[in-house]
């Protein structure tokens, strides 16, 4: 497998045609994931070692030693992705099943870059505290949950107590997971155009949960609060906004924003909050006007621009570039530098199942960024590589590994594992997951869609 997927020349997309093809794919396969056995079946004798009667002997262990659970089950391996659909992608709310489809593709991307299996599980209910009481009560039969699309801020309540409360890692990909690879972008590109972390002044476009979490874990990285500013649909944050006053209960993460940042007092739009800046980090809408022109163009010399948003950036590259943004990334796979959160979970995960962590900590995503960047510099940094491809399989390894020896160091591993065994232990459930899927695809068993 190569080390780094190609970008293709920037172009705006064909309109409507990936979603035509998606269409007939998913009908074709009728979705993207099945069980499989992973245990030898010589004949009718074995179901008497796989099932009844001598499947009694692993539960009687497993009942004296609950731990014995990891090593007799699949749990040490198998996550559950939970959703109840209520901010999926870029569509919004649109309910358990419509978000069905995302969840099982996100379940594909766990195995196939992480080696992880995952089960899609989309809640038919909005209310936070049957989610948080629902994932306590299938937490026996996974080695950790992925909290994903759920509508802000009852991600952050959900996210908090389910840390809190739960005996295995949960987390929730659109805050840390998007967190960390921003993270690891930043490094590399401050590297790039000579600035300090502590030194840079930062627009953050969007105050949903990626955007208070990748704030949090930057201001956690170095970051300072009070040279950034934040915008959200009404405007800049500031300590006289008395409408998110109004409602810090709700919106704690919010209020405590405007209580850290913007040191100035600045009031204004998003075009306001990017004068002078060194770096605009933009999670807001898809939409490529959410992020001006003029305001880039008031940006600080060697302007960096994340424009996140799916699937179409809040300001196209070409015109960020016009605008004189020096680096330029988007969440995109056809433009230069993805920052995308697929470089991310899978190997963190991976790292967490391995040492059997307790939870995934902020320190643990910082350790999966500095990997991600390091491997990144590697291949020799410049304006348009600043990230691993989504190929690059070395930095899934890289990252598990980071994250596996972080939580050792931090106390919430229950297992010590060696960097070593880490290593290859992540390199092997990487490589089988890929090669089952290509010898599956070789024999025809996995049959070859009638579409282009």
């Amino acid at each position: 497998m190569s080390d780094q997927i190609s970008v293709v020349e920037e172009k705006k997309p064909a309109t409507g045609k990936p979603a035509e093809e998606s269409i007939k794919l998913h009908a074709f396969y009728k979705g993207k994931m099945e069980t499989a056995l992973k245990c030898r079946m010589g004949g009718w004798d074995d179901f008497s070692i796989w099932y009844t009667p001598g499947v009694a002997g692993p539960c009687r262990a497993i009942e004296a030693d609950p731990e014995r659970v990891y090593e007799y089950t699949s749990k040490w391996n198998t996550i559950a992705v939970v959703s109840d659909g209520t901010r999926v992608l870029g569509l919004g709310d649109i309910g358990p099943k419509a978000g069905l489809p995302v969840m099982e593709g996100k379940c594909l991307l766990f195995k196939y870059l992480g080696g992880v299996d995952a089960v899609p599980i989309t809640l038919d209910t909005k209310d936070p505290e049957a989610i948080i009481d629902t994932v306590k009560l299938i937490q026996p039969a996974f080695g950790g949950i992925n909290l994903e699309d759920i509508s802000h801020p009852k991600c952050f309540r959900i996210l908090d107590t389910l840390r809190e409360q739960a005996e295995i890692p949960v987390w929730h990909d659109d805050q840390q997971g998007t967190a960390t690879v921003v993270l690891a972008g930043l490094i590399n590109v401050l590297k790039i155009v000579g600035k300090d972390i502590d030194k840079v002044s930062i627009a953050f476009i969007g105050c949903g949960a990626s955007g208070v979490a990748v704030s949090r874990l930057l201001f956690g990285a170095g970051v300072r609060p009070d040279r950034c500013r934040v915008v959200d649909s009404k405007g800049l944050l500031h300590k006289g906004r008395a409408d998110i006053e109004r409602q810090r209960e709700e919106y704690t993460d919010k209020w405590r924003l405007c209580q850290i940042t913007n040191a100035e007092g600045r009031t204004g739009d998003t075009a306001r909050a990017l004068e002078g800046a060194d770096v605009c980090i933009a999670m807001s809408r898809s939409d490529p006007t959410t992020v001006p022109p003029e305001g880039v163009y008031r940006m600080a010399k060697d302007a960096i621009v994340f424009a996140l948003a799916n699937p179409v950036p809040e300001i196209w590259p070409s015109e960020a570039k016009e605008a004189g943004a020096r680096i330029i990334a988007t969440g995109r796979s056809d433009f230069p530098n993805q920052v995308n959160n697929s470089l991310g979970f899978p190997a963190i995960f991976r790292g967490a199942l391995d040492v059997r962590a307790k939870t995934i900590t902020d320190g643990m995503c910082v350790a999966a960024a500095e990997a991600l960047a390091k491997r990144a510099e590697e291949s020799g940094l410049h304006e348009k590589n600043i990230i691993p491809g989504m190929l690059d399989r070395e930095a899934f390894l890289r990252e598990a590994v980071a994250v596996g020896m972080k939580a050792q160091e931090q106390g919430v591993a229950r297992l010590a594992v060696t960097r070593d065994a880490l290593y290859e232990n992540a390199s092997r459930m990487i490589k089988r997951s890929q090669k089952v899927t290509e010898t599956l695809m070789g024999i025809g068993l996995i049959e070859e869609a009638p579409v282009s």
